[in-house]
């Protein structure tokens, strides 16, 4: 069976919620390899709530659904403050980023209560903006940036990463809605570590095949590469 759409491929699934220090409850879920421990945890931001992100945004659905049966990876996603998805709705409501510091927080509470291995940020527009701003103040391997519009991250906040040694691995689409890759080339200057990729063809929102498999594998290069290439075929059972 080809590996595309919302295949899911096995893992152990579980709904899980995340207190907040505000005494909010955010609903998402973590999904393991089946029958084997992860060797690393991505830790999911997703898109723009105000304008239909929310924790089964296309790729990180199909993150969560591939990645741990491929490459061994583990996958929490979760919703923001006032973010519904068919998991629920997280209580609060969506404050710009500003207290969304808390749930970036209570995400890594989670991870580490759980003993997740190695944790890196995932965050995909809106969501790269949350990784960018709080991401330095937690015990990461690194962030990962996806189509960033760096709308909400200022410039003094790009640049604190500059003295700090942790990955930052930069996905930006060649026709990217908000930031294309010779202006991203400049922002993050700032930044003389981070790995900026161009994805030619690529748009903001990565629809289609060929934009999944390609973010998908660059996620799996920089987190686990040994689990490269990813296959695209699968013999086994499925989920769904």
């Amino acid at each position: 069976m080809e590996i595309r759409g919302p295949v899911l491929l096995p893992a152990r699934r579980e709904d899980v919620e995340l207190t907040t220090v505000d005494d909010l409850t955010l609903v998402g879920e973590l999904a393991l390899p089946e029958g084997r421990e992860p060797v690393a945890t991505l830790v999911t931001l997703h898109p723009l709530p105000t304008a239909g992100g929310f924790m089964d945004s296309h790729i990180l659905r199909k993150a969560a659904g591939r990645l741990p049966a491929l490459a061994d990876l583990a996958v929490l996603r979760f919703n923001t403050r006032g973010t519904t998805s068919p998991r629920g709705t997280s209580a609060g409501t969506f404050d710009g980023g500003a207290s969304e510091v808390f749930d970036v927080a209570a995400a890594m509470d989670f991870v580490r209560e759980r003993g997740l291995p190695r944790p890196w940020l995932v965050g995909w527009s809106f969501g790269t903006e949350l990784a960018l701003k709080y991401g330095r103040d937690h015990d990461i391997e690194g962030v990962i940036l996806l189509s960033p519009p760096l709308h909400r991250a200022a410039a003094d906040e790009v640049a604190a990463w500059a003295g700090d040694e942790r990955r930052m691995v930069v996905l930006v689409p060649e026709f990217d809605d908000y930031l294309r890759p010779d202006e991203a080339r400049e922002r993050f200057a700032s930044v003389p570590h981070a790995h900026l990729i161009a994805v030619e063809g690529g748009k903001h929102l990565w629809v289609g095949e060929t934009q999944t498999r390609r973010v998908l594998t660059e996620i799996v290069a920089a987190v686990n590469p040994d689990a490269l290439p990813l296959p695209v075929e699968w013999d086994g059972p499925v989920a769904g």
